[in-house]
């Protein structure tokens, strides 16, 4: 699959193509269904399917400081939608310059001078170009002029997890947000992911003989509640049965939030330095403080029990 970083990155031959637009957070369920139909079409009308979306995220430059937790990372999101069969995935730098752009214009620079666009496929409710004022109806009106087709896709309803409401990143993040792994994953079609550079902490784990991978969390990353939770830890490709603590650490007074996993079972483990991810299978307990060390252990080892019986019954 191809990635490129803005207008100038695609090649100057470029023939026409099948387009989808967004920012696809997490790459839900919901997305996947675009995404999908937009990479059949490209097959049926036998040309190649391009995915468009940005970078930062859009609201950050609309309205500062209101930057959404994400649910995947730029790199994340290409590795899902090349699964998917996706030939080519066009990020674009949303600053301010480019929040300006009007709907019109998004239509001929994008889709019309630079991937030539024979398809657009969308959600019901896309909407683009400055102040979101471009929608599917424009779109539409916009494709008998510059020749292109704009095919609709409905988004699928949750069930028990998101009370009837359609998929969305927003919900996802919200699920993620009050420890509801389980239901973030029936939207996501996967375990929620947190990934991140193994850095060294109060290596506190190590000498309670539960060693864990403290993982320093890329910007903006949607981490679960404070709580234990049942997952793998995942190294170069390698997905290690763990327990998962998210918190403060309210034993030791501790006062930052970390997110570490311990690799259950596996001995002489040495991840400093090394990039992993934490997927999020299921919530085992909140955080708490106990009464002594001992008792803390006691807790710990029935953690560990109860995450490698949620694991092997997941695997």
């Amino acid at each position: 699959m191809q990635r490129w970083r803005g207008l100038e990155d695609i090649p100057e031959d470029w023939g026409r193509s099948v387009v989808t637009i967004g920012s696809y957070d997490g790459v839900h369920r919901g997305h996947q269904l675009i995404i999908r139909h937009a990479v059949d079409r490209a097959r049926e009308l036998g040309v190649p399917s391009v995915v468009v979306t940005f970078d930062p995220h859009p609201s950050e430059v609309v309205r500062p400081g209101s930057h959404p937790p994400l649910l995947a990372p730029h790199h994340r999101r290409a590795e899902l939608m090349a699964d998917l069969g996706v030939d080519a995935v066009l990020i674009l730098s949303f600053t301010k310059e480019f929040s300006r752009l009007s709907a019109a214009d998004f239509v001929v620079k994008v889709l019309a001078d630079r991937l030539h666009a024979k398809a657009v496929v969308e959600g019901p409710n896309f909407r683009f170009g400055h102040k979101a004022a471009g929608n599917v109806e424009f779109l539409v009106e916009q494709g008998k002029v510059y020749d292109f087709e704009v095919e609709v896709v409905d988004l699928y309803v949750t069930g028990e997890a998101g009370g009837g409401e359609p998929f969305s990143s927003t919900l996802t993040r919200r699920l993620v947000a009050e420890g509801d792994v389980e239901g973030a994953a029936e939207i996501l079609g996967r375990p929620h992911r947190v990934e991140g550079i193994v850095v060294r902490g109060a290596q506190r784990g190590r000498e309670l003989g539960f060693p864990t991978a403290n993982v320093e969390t890329l910007p903006h990353t949607a981490i679960p509640a404070d709580g234990v939770y049942a997952g793998w830890l995942q190294v170069e490709g390698e997905a290690m049965p763990a327990a998962i603590s998210v918190g403060t650490n309210p034993q030791f007074d501790g006062t930052e939030r970390t997110v570490e996993a311990y690799a259950i079972d596996r001995v002489g483990l040495d991840l400093y330095g090394l990039h992993v991810a934490v997927d999020f299978l299921a919530y085992v307990r909140g955080q708490a403080k106990f009464d002594s060390l001992e008792a803390l252990l006691e807790q710990m080892a029935e953690d560990v029990k109860r995450c490698r019986e949620l694991v092997a019954a997941a695997e």
